[in-house]
């Protein structure tokens, strides 16, 4: 049997965009979707949903569309997230990626300014 501490503390040093490659990978091997679990939590907990959303204290900072001045949109991803150019410019191209997530308001609030002001339409979730 795998040494289980060993295998948490190997997950824990691998990066967002890493993590998402596994979870990739597990769903392909497995042939199940991680999504899947979400989706019925939040079918089953609609009504809580809705006094959730009044007291709402974090946001996931959505783009929706790069805009016509792409190169400015991966300048201000990169620097909000520190990813590397590739990663940052398939974030930026692909509609509806998270450029942050679950972060406070304030926080939120500013990366929405500074993707907008370099041309992106963005959403806060």
């Amino acid at each position: 049997m795998a040494d289980l501490k060993k295998l948490v503390e190997e997950l824990g040093k691998l990066t967002v965009i890493e993590a998402a490659e596994l979870v990739k990978m597990l769903e392909e091997e497995w042939g199940v979707s991680a999504a899947a679990p979400v989706a019925m939590a939040a079918v089953g907990g609609a009504a809580a949903a809705v006094e959730v959303e009044d007291e709402k204290t974090e946001f996931d900072v959505v783009i929706k569309d790069a805009g016509p001045k792409k190169i400015e949109v991966i300048k201000v991803i990169r620097k909000l997230t520190s990813l590397g150019l590739k990663e940052a410019k398939d974030m930026a191209e692909a509609a509806g990626s998270k450029v942050m997530e679950q972060v406070g308001k304030d926080v939120a609030e500013d990366a929405k300014k500074q993707l907008e002001e370099a041309g992106a339409v963005v959403e806060l979730a």
